[in-house]
């Protein structure tokens, strides 16, 4: 006996791709709760094993408000180009997305793939591969970067990173320990700020900024 058509009628075509247009439609808005959200942290606890530690509401608004100002430098047209990047600082996400549509979020945690094209999966230890991130060479016009680690390796390590990433006279800003000057200075040839970053949780290492702009001027 030949099986029967077992194919859906259109009826029940029609039920069944409502109900998917449905399901898209909230999958949609609940990315853009998230988004929405993501300045609070209220989606994500810090992992300590990964050396995760959330910006204070005063740090995530002064680099808030240096990105609003370098924009505002910028005509209309040459803001459409603008790229940001943000490395190992996801804490800053959600501040930054809200000034400026163009921005990327480097991260070796895999939980942060929630914010969609914008994240961007990636590991300092592989910055001696060849050609390793290569499709975002030059690309990125400011970057803001938070190591990990206070480590001499960390610190080459994405040095390197950002050297690849960064068009040419882009604005760099490194927030990281006070001990990681020596390697920083000598990686990147950035310069100690006035300007001091500081975190939800009171933390034993003294954090202070780098850049290889005059930083503290779009601060004040």
């Amino acid at each position: 006996m030949e099986d029967e058509d077992i194919g859906l009628s259109a009826d029940t075509l029609e039920i069944l791709n409502e109900f998917l247009q449905e399901k898209a439609q909230r999958e949609r808005d609940e990315m853009e709760r998230i988004e929405n959200r993501a300045g609070t942290n209220a989606m994500f606890e810090e992992d300590w094993q990964l050396s995760q530690f959330w910006y204070s509401e005063s740090t995530k608004v002064a680099l808030g408000k240096l990105v609003s100002k370098l924009l505002a430098e910028k005509p209309n047209v040459t803001k459409e180009s603008y790229h940001i990047a943000l490395l190992s600082c996801p804490s800053l996400f959600g501040t930054v997305k809200q000034i400026h549509n163009k921005v990327k979020i480097f991260e070796f945690d895999k939980r942060f793939s929630a914010y969609g094209d914008n994240f961007v999966f990636y590991d300092f230890n592989k910055a001696d591969e060849d050609d390793y991130l290569l499709e975002f060479k030059e690309t990125f016009d400011l970057i803001i970067a938070d190591p990990p680690f206070l480590s001499e390796e960390c610190i080459t390590k994405i040095s390197k990173i950002i050297k690849n990433l960064q068009k040419f006279e882009a604005k760099i800003v490194f927030c990281s320990g006070a001990v990681v000057e020596p390697w920083i200075t000598k990686c990147l040839q950035l310069k100690k700020c006035r300007f001091e970053p500081a975190h939800d949780r009171n933390l034993g290492n003294e954090f202070v900024s780098y850049a290889n702009f005059n930083l503290d001027t779009y601060l004040s």
